[in-house]
């Protein structure tokens, strides 16, 4: 018997992230490659205490099966944040907890996607996303983008002229891999086109209360009013990634699609992680530990912007953020940023391609640098050893 597989592993690929990860895990090696938070500003005591309370408090019940929607506690305290952070108008039961925001991502290639629909997404987008998505056939169309966020003639054009677009996927704050953000203007021009074409957004904001300057801005869920907007978030990136708890808020309409797609993956995302973040944002001050990973992650985005301003020389390009955990990195068209890594991984310093963000078309001459998850004094030196490197490439 020849063992077949399904057609669509056939789209499935590793990930360059993940890929790069395992080289970098050698101490010697300043790693700007991949999201990660920094771990020294975990709440290891404090989490220490909440799962002891936890398991005297409601053990039988933290260590059970439980209902596929989320632990309702959780699911309310989501929606307060939401709407008091964002604008939005959630209520409890828009709220569907997810084993990561990633997992979210699966389950919205699962519940829109036919081989050979279209997803329209900005140009860069996030790499796994675009490997959510992939599994289910999709074809990709880049909206061009600029500092501001999706341009929105471009993408009324695309939605006039293509058949078949079923989907909008979308990260207006502090996007991965670019740091960008949307202003408040371009977003409810966003939602005005998507209102008049009715076609089903996914809004992904993981970075969106990592902002070190200036005002949150409203979701565009908050500007949304025919349920078109699905807001998918994580806890990975304001509290501990380890825990794998995110969430979908959605319009009831789509929730209840999804809670049958969780039923046959994984009936419900782990009772005990969940009961732990709530009882932590019970015990606990949230709002004083958000900011202060606000206060060490600003210093490092300084930190990085200035080393660049130091060593890159004018034909470099790169963002700088207002908050989130990226920047991005554009250089002379004739630098591929592929062959740049493998000779910077000989001088211990790693970075991603940015090749790998783009679905549709190659871009050599992109990288993305991440900021979060090393200390100053390392930020520094890697950007130098960086540098040394494009210079002598």
């Amino acid at each position: 018997m020849t063992v077949t597989f399904a057609r669509r592993t056939e789209f499935l690929k590793k990930s360059e992230i993940r890929e790069i990860l395992k080289i970098t895990q050698r101490p010697e090696v300043i790693s700007f490659a991949g999201g990660l938070p920094a771990p020294e500003l975990f709440p290891v005591e404090e989490m220490k205490h909440i799962a002891v309370k936890v398991l005297e408090e409601s053990g039988s019940q933290a260590l059970q099966y439980s209902t596929t929607e989320g632990f309702e506690p959780l699911r309310k305290q989501i929606a307060a944040r939401m709407n008091a952070r964002f604008k939005t108008v959630v209520q409890p039961a828009n709220v569907l907890i997810t084993s990561g925001s990633q997992q979210a991502l699966d389950f919205s290639g699962k519940l829109f996607l036919n081989a050979g629909d279209v997803v329209l997404c900005e140009s860069p987008t996030y790499l796994a996303a675009i490997s959510a998505f992939s599994a289910y056939e999709p074809r990709f169309m880049e909206v061009p983008t600029d500092n501001k966020g999706i341009i929105i003639a471009e993408l009324e054009k695309i939605l006039q002229t293509v058949a078949n677009i079923k989907l909008v996927y979308v990260i207006p704050d502090f996007q991965n891999p670019t740091g960008r953000t949307w202003s408040l203007e371009r977003r409810k021009q966003f939602i005005k086109v998507i209102s008049k074409y009715e076609v089903p957004v996914i809004e992904d904001n993981p970075y969106g209360e990592l902002r070190y300057e200036g005002d949150l801005l409203p979701a565009i869920k908050a500007f949304d009013s025919k349920g078109l907007v699905i807001f998918v978030s994580t806890f990975s990136k304001t509290f501990c990634p380890g825990l794998r708890i995110g969430w979908i808020a959605a319009d009831i309409r789509f929730i209840e699609k999804y809670v049958l797609l969780k039923q046959g993956a994984d009936l419900h995302t782990s009772s005990i992680s969940q009961r732990e973040i709530s009882m932590y944002m019970e015990v606990y001050n949230f709002e004083e530990h958000i900011q202060r990973i606000i206060k060490v992650y600003k210093q490092r985005r300084d930190a990085m912007i200035n080393a660049m301003q130091e060593y890159f020389a004018g034909e470099i390009r790169f963002n700088r953020p207002h908050g989130g955990l990226f920047t991005w990195v554009v250089l002379p068209e004739q630098v591929n940023a592929v062959a740049l890594l493998n000779r910077c991984l000989q001088h211990n310093v790693a970075f991603v391609p940015g090749d790998s963000f783009f679905p549709t078309r190659k871009v050599e001459n992109t990288f993305r640098l991440n900021y979060s998850n090393m200390p100053e004094e390392q930020i520094w030196e890697g950007i130098r050893r960086l540098a040394m490197v494009i210079k002598e490439y």
